[in-house]
């Protein structure tokens, strides 16, 4: 879809885990399709977009990666602000970044909406010869917790699209249900029959 056509909300999505799980991989497989195998880490933020349609709403998805900065822990409450989805992903091949997970989610409610919408994300299941994180020990988990669950290949487009998709539903569930505020900073709901400009959108964006 153009950037000049007119959208319902703006949800803001962000990705979290150790380095090296594929989190980049997961942002430009669903945003652009494409699947880079060289992974020298890059340090900043990063987003991109990708609107969808959902329920017959125009849902605009801003999904930010940390690229890289999870290295130095120099993650900020910036990072996390305004965000109503956030996809927590480990390596099923190395138990390490999975046992992380706990400390990645107790950031995320430190400094994130209390009713954000949260996916655990097992990623690259192409390398299932090399498994080390139980599908079912994963999966209890975030029952127990209270979060979706998924198990993705970034390389293989392998449920990268219904990881997404889920998040997005359930948050505009939550919307829809006055869970998080519409109109807010969080998830922002945009008059369709009247289309922002550019510059007003861009302003919206770069607040959430």
């Amino acid at each position: 879809m153009g950037s000049d056509e007119a959208y319902n909300f703006v949800f803001k999505v962000v990705l979290i885990g150790e380095s090296g799980v594929g989190k980049s991989n997961l942002l430009s497989r669903f945003t652009k399709n494409e699947f880079n195998h060289d992974s020298r880490t890059t340090i900043g933020v990063e987003f991109s977009t990708r609107t969808v349609q959902l329920s017959g709403f125009t849902i605009k998805a801003q999904i930010w990666d940390t690229a890289g900065l999870e290295r130095y822990r120099a993650i900020t409450s910036a990072y996390y602000r305004g965000a109503v989805g956030a996809l927590l992903v480990y390596d099923i091949t190395k138990h390490l970044t999975y046992e992380s997970v706990e400390r990645w989610l107790k950031e995320l409610y430190d400094h994130a909406d209390p009713h954000i919408v949260v996916m655990l994300v097992g990623n690259k299941t192409d390398l299932e010869s090399e498994r080390s994180v139980p599908n079912e020990e994963a999966k209890d988990f975030a029952e127990k917790k209270g979060l979706l669950f998924l198990e993705t290949s970034a390389l293989e487009s392998t449920n990268v699209e219904a990881a997404f998709s889920n998040v997005l539903a359930e948050i505009h569930r939550k919307v829809s249900s006055k869970e998080v505020v519409r109109g807010s900073i969080s998830a922002v709901s945009l008059n369709s029959s009247r289309p922002e400009n550019t510059e007003e959108r861009k302003a919206c964006c770069r607040n959430i």
